[in-house]
């Protein structure tokens, strides 16, 4: 096997027992770069809850009922879903089970705004382009335009329908002998949760379902939502710190494999962004002054490749990412964040 057949062997479609009466269900995505989402399927005697629903794909649902039938469940027997985030690949097949079977579907109160701003039937990442423009990016904000269809289709609309229950910070849902808590972690979008069982009923610490917070590959994209607002770097990092002072747990993600601590995984998450913070301010006070210049000096996946080798939508989550880099710096006093004549936001030593 090679390293990369090792480092995705998780998304192979082979439901794994995480813990008891918790089973991970990898289900797969049309996109080489994640392979999949893991659905964690939680039993309450006939009752089952999901963490997550999956991407409304014919594969997707096929690939679920299967794995419900290797524990004598059918997907009537779902009583609700507690979603992490809005993102399709989480959420637009819970809602299209929801239609299917009547099960409940959960979701943090922070996405209300982004999935109102689904309704208004916007351009898709019509924010990604706007910010790409004030990052110095406009060509690709152009080239992007090109690539994406004048709306989002009305199937696809109809699986970001509004949930049955806003979850609040702080919220408590019991499964069987288990009570999770719901946790408020924005960045990766400003509504995210994780859901932390505390500690007793598994052997060793609890499990934090962590949804694309803590990723133990791949660090996540940060902001990206349809109601996009700035200081979503700020906010995933205030976010990982909370997690950090929580009680360590076991981290069940949505992408990768399980992993003994979700400590471990922070911590390297949090030294990762302080070196991002600091490479990119060395960058800028050598005298680049843009997010899109920035993002071209720099390296990018852990194949090290150079931005133009990216595909455009990775090419777009570079330069924001880099922007929201900048954005913190500029909030620490490292650098001096300013619109220009045209409203390219410039970069100039402190």
């Amino acid at each position: 096997m090679t390293d990369d057949e090792d480092r995705h062997a998780w998304s192979r479609p082979e439901p794994e027992t995480v813990a008891p009466d918790v089973l991970r269900v990898p289900l797969p995505l049309p996109s080489d770069a994640l392979r999949a989402v893991n659905v964690y399927v939680l039993r309450d005697g006939d009752r089952l809850t999901l963490v997550d629903g999956g991407w409304t794909l014919t594969v997707s649902r096929e690939l679920l009922g299967r794995a419900l039938d290797g524990l004598g469940a059918v997907p009537g027997d779902i009583a609700r879903f507690l979603v992490t985030h809005m993102h399709r690949d989480h959420y637009t097949q819970a809602v299209a089970l929801r239609r299917e079977t009547g099960a409940r579907v959960a979701l943090g109160a922070g996405e209300r705004d982004s999935l109102e701003e689904m309704e208004r039937r916007p351009r898709p990442m019509t924010a990604q382009q706007t910010a790409l423009r004030a990052a110095g990016a406009g060509s690709l904000a152009d080239e992007l335009a090109g690539l994406l269809p004048a709306s989002v289709p009305d199937d696809e609309m109809a699986d970001y329908a509004a949930p049955d229950q806003w979850l609040a910070d702080g919220e408590r849902v019991t499964v069987g002998e288990r009570v999770l808590e719901a946790v408020e972690t924005p960045g990766h979008t400003r509504g995210h949760l994780v859901f932390d069982t505390g500690d007793g009923l598994d052997a060793g610490p609890g499990l934090l379902f962590a949804g694309d917070h803590v990723l133990p590959h791949i660090t996540p994209s940060i902001g990206f939502e349809p109601a996009a607002r700035p200081g979503a770097l700020s906010r995933f990092l205030s976010s990982l710190a909370r997690v950090r002072e929580r009680p360590d747990r076991r981290l069940l993600p949505a992408h990768g494999p399980v992993r003994p601590s979700v400590h471990a995984r922070v911590d390297e998450l949090l030294e990762h962004h302080a070196h991002r913070l600091d490479e990119i301010e060395r960058v800028t006070l050598a005298g680049e002054p843009t997010a899109a210049g920035v993002a071209a000096a720099l390296t990018w996946t852990r194949r090290e490749k150079g931005l133009a080798d990216l595909e455009p939508f990775h090419r777009m989550l570079a330069v924001l990412e880099t922007d929201a880099h900048l954005e913190v710096l500029a909030a620490q006093s490292r650098v001096v964040r300013e619109p220009d004549a045209e409203g390219v936001a410039r970069h100039r030593p402190a």
